[in-house]
């Protein structure tokens, strides 16, 4: 099933694809501070994470004049559901995966993510999936398949449904709310679900007053990988599409090394760079698959709240992928 949320000129789809490339990268950094909260509790420091970073969004909108949106119940639903799923029960399956089969595991897995999205598209030609393949080869060896158990598999595959509902569940919401809102209210929702879980496994020992180190780690999470990698993702997906973005997933384990060599982490070995060569090269072809400009149909900027482009603007055709759309008028986590 196709979902061409938006088309946009030239000049969007350029920044459609570096804001993608920003974000994803972003979320790979992510690895680079992870053993700094490693003994904070996880499921309270995720709720502080998200609190945060809501904040922050809701006051960018306030201060970008967006005003609160009355949403159907539909609308509402999908929003929960992003939220619930998109955040709360990804760091869940993150987590258990984690324990189960480490790191390497999890990372393997969610490098599936652009092919994932490219046969979800319903018909993606060969380049789109021969770039995807790519994308995720290169995924594959810069983060190791490394071992596990079947648990950490069926968690991995949580994960991966999880992420993929990040991007779908939203694509419905943009046009309406833009990139910040859905940004903003996906967050304040997650703060309930997670506190929730923090004290249903945790109970008062969810929280605690974090160590130096802990509180700046949480604050990277919650300002560079939440707020800033939300926004900039979110901002993305109606200009180039699902498909087309889902490509830089495969910079996740980019970032990751690329931070682990800049704190002194670990040098890159071998097949890193060469992972993330492949990486490089599958974005590249999947980028030399769009297909000529075409109509606009969808929403403009998200960034400013879903307002229509203008009449006559041109884009290149965005490959775009869900199983729930709302921008086009159909269904599109």
């Amino acid at each position: 099933m196709s979902t061409d949320v938006s088309i946009a000129a030239p000049p969007s789809r350029i920044r459609g694809l570096s804001q993608a490339a920003g974000a994803m990268f972003l979320v790979g950094t992510l690895a680079g501070v992870s053993g700094v909260i490693q003994d904070y509790p996880v499921y309270g420091g995720q709720a502080l994470r998200y609190l945060l970073a809501a904040a922050i969004l809701l006051a960018v909108a306030r201060l970008a004049g967006l005003r609160a949106v009355r949403l159907t119940a539909r609308e509402g639903a999908l929003l929960t559901a992003l939220s619930l799923f998109g955040l709360v029960i990804f760091n869940v399956c993150v987590i258990e995966a984690t324990r189960h089969g480490g790191p390497a595991l999890v990372g393997t897995v969610l490098g599936t993510v652009p092919l994932a999205l490219a046969l979800l598209g319903g018909r993606p030609s060969p380049r789109v999936l021969g770039a995807a393949t790519v994308v995720v080869a290169g995924a594959t060896l810069a983060t190791g398949l490394g071992s596990g158990d079947l648990p950490g598999l069926m968690w991995s595959l949580g994960a991966l449904f999880c992420e993929l509902c990040f991007s779908l569940l939203a694509i419905p919401l943009l046009p309406k709310l833009g990139a910040v809102r859905v940004s903003a209210y996906s967050a304040a929702l997650a703060v309930p679900l997670l506190a929730v879980t923090g004290l249903l496994l945790d109970g008062t020992a969810m929280l605690r007053v974090p160590t130096l180190p802990e509180a700046l780690g949480l604050g990277y999470q919650a300002v560079i990988v939440t707020t800033v990698a939300f926004f900039l993702w979110y901002d993305a997906l109606p200009r180039i599409g699902a498909a087309t973005a889902g490509l830089f997933a495969g910079l996740i384990p980019v970032g990751a090394i690329a931070t682990g060599a800049v704190l002194g982490l670990g040098t890159p070995s071998a097949p890193d760079l060469l992972g993330a060569a492949l990486v490089v090269a599958g974005i590249v072809i999947g980028l030399s698959a769009a297909g000529p400009p075409a109509t606009a149909t969808a929403a403009g900027s998200p960034a400013a709240g879903g307002r229509q482009p203008a009449a006559g603007a041109g884009s290149p055709a965005a490959p775009a992928s869900s199983p729930a759309t709302g921008a086009s008028g159909r269904r599109s986590p």
